[in-house]
C-alpha cells in the first residue's frame, strides 16, 4: 500500500554550502523522498530558474576576461533571486507544494559577504527586498573543508565564482558558520564528511522532527 501523507503545511527547504559539499546531491535526495511519499514539491536551484534568471546565470558564470565588479555580482545574484521569487516560489508555495532549493540568500550573504568582503547589513536588506521577506522554513548548511571540496570538483569543469580558488573558498566557509550562528533557529549544520546515505538519513529525521510529515 502507498502511504499518502496528508500534509497541513508546505515547506521551504534550502541547502547550502561551499562548492563541493554535496549540498546538490542532498537536494536531489530529499526531493526522490517526498515524492516517493506523494508529497507535491518543486527543485530549484540558484542562480537560475526563469527565462530570465537562466540569462542572468550565464553573465554570473561564464569565465571572462573582464573583471566583473563585487556590488555588478551582488545585485545580479539578487536581480536573480527576485524574478524566481516573483514567478516561481510565491505561486508554487501558495499552490501548496514543498520547495527545495540549491541555494538562496544565504548563498549571497556567504560568497559576496564572506567570499567579496561586501557589508552583510547592506546584503541582508537587498535581500529581504529581491525576496519579497519569504523566508526558508529549514537551511540545511553542509559544511567540509575547502580543500575536500577543491579535491571533489577537481576533475569537473569550473565556473567563474569556483575560479576564484580555495582562500576565497574558506572565507565563504568561515562566513557561513558565522550565519550558521546568527540564524541557529532555522539553519542546521550537517557534517559533510559523513557518507551520502548518513547525511540524507540525518537530514530526514531533522525534517520529520520539524515539520508536519513528523
Amino acid at each position: 500500500m502507498i502511504k499518502i501523507y496528508i500534509l497541513n503545511k508546505n515547506y521551504f527547504i534550502t541547502f547550502e554550502g561551499i562548492d563541493g559539499s554535496g549540498k546538490s546531491t542532498q537536494a536531489n535526495l530529499l526531493i526522490d523522498r517526498l515524492s516517493s511519499l506523494n508529497i507535491e514539491n518543486l527543485f530549484l536551484r540558484e542562480p537560475g530558474g526563469t527565462t530570465i534568471s537562466e540569462e542572468i546565470r550565464t553573465v554570473l558564470l561564464n569565465n571572462r576576461k573582464d573583471e566583473m565588479s563585487s556590488r555588478t555580482e551582488a545585485l545580479l545574484m539578487c536581480a536573480s533571486r527576485a524574478q524566481l521569487t516573483k514567478d516561481i516560489i510565491i505561486p508554487e508555495m501558495k499552490a501548496g507544494k514543498w520547495i527545495i532549493a540549491d541555494r538562496f540568500a544565504d548563498s549571497t550573504l556567504a560568497y559576496q559577504g564572506g567570499g567579496r568582503g561586501i557589508d552583510l547589513d547592506w546584503l541582508i536588506r537587498l535581500n529581504e527586498f529581491a525576496t519579497y521577506g519569504i523566508e526558508p522554513d529549514l537551511t540545511f548548511y553542509i559544511d567540509i573543508d575547502p580543500e575536500v571540496g577543491f579535491q571533489r570538483r577537481k576533475d569537473l569543469a569550473s565556473d567563474r565564482i569556483e575560479n576564484a580558488g580555495v582562500e576565497f573558498q574558506r572565507d565563504i566557509r568561515k562566513k557561513y558558520l558565522e550565519i550558521v550562528n546568527n540564524f541557529s533557529d532555522r539553519i542546521v549544520k550537517v557534517d559533510g564528511n559523513l557518507s551520502v546515505e548518513d547525511i540524507s538519513k540525518f537530514i530526514w529525521n531533522i525534517i520529520i522532527d520539524r515539520t508536519s510529515v513528523g
